[in-house]
């Protein structure tokens, strides 16, 4: 059973930085992709970003250029860097794991970003 655990949300003024991790325990070696997809109350789940075990990773236009995905994994975790937010950006961010290009196989239980002054 993979699992999945969040933390580093709350609260940001605009033009604020947040970083965001998620690690994951359980087996995930078949699993070459980490990412993040975010949910604004009354909006429809949207991709954010992801990363591939290589180190390759992918950004929507919504935040290419102000966020960047890493991954450490020998400590088999995510980190999702928010710089320059907006309150656009506020959302609950879910991480997820799973195969490239695919429906992901795992999620996390979600933690809340608000940006706001």
């Amino acid at each position: 059973q993979v699992q999945l655990v969040e933390s580093g949300g709350g609260l940001v003024q605009p033009g604020g930085s947040l970083r965001v991790s998620c690690a994951a325990s359980g087996s995930i070696s078949l699993l070459n992709a980490m990412g993040w997809y975010r949910q604004a109350p009354g909006k429809q789940r949207e991709w954010v970003a992801a990363i591939r075990t290589g180190g390759t990773t992918n950004y929507a236009d919504s935040v290419k250029g102000r966020f960047t995905i890493s991954r450490d994994n020998a400590k088999n975790t995510a980190y999702l860097q928010m710089n320059s937010l907006e309150p656009e950006d506020t959302a609950v961010y879910y991480c997820y794991t799973g195969i490239y290009g695919k429906i992901p196989s795992y999620w996390g239980q979600g933690t809340q970003v608000t940006v706001s002054s």
